[in-house]
């Protein structure tokens, strides 16, 4: 239990992405989200939200890994998640958005 920070801050993010997936970008910083044009609120909230979603679980299952005894570092687990979540948020900008900012 002594990282309990880690899944805290993974359900905070899996939340996050939830409500990202359902199209509600307001949690994403207005310069991230200024050039996305009215019809792809809902893509631009899909593609994001997933990616904020599988880094949320990645912290998720690293804190739920050593409770059952696997014995796998996480950075083997955490690391990755977050790379295709990071891919994906990315992939997101630079498609509906026209770049990062």
């Amino acid at each position: 239990m002594k990282d309990i920070s880690l899944l805290l801050i993974g359900l905070l993010i899996s939340i996050l992405g939830i409500v990202n997936i359902t199209g509600n970008i307001s949690t994403i910083h207005s310069y991230n989200r200024r050039k996305v044009k009215e019809e792809d609120v809902p893509k631009y909230g899909r593609i994001v939200g997933i990616g904020t979603l599988i880094i949320g679980l990645s912290l998720i299952i690293g804190f739920i890994l050593p409770l059952l005894h696997i014995n796998i570092p996480l950075e083997y687990v955490i690391a990755p998640m977050g790379g295709v979540g990071i891919l994906l948020i990315l992939y997101g900008q630079f498609k509906y958005n026209k770049g990062i900012f």
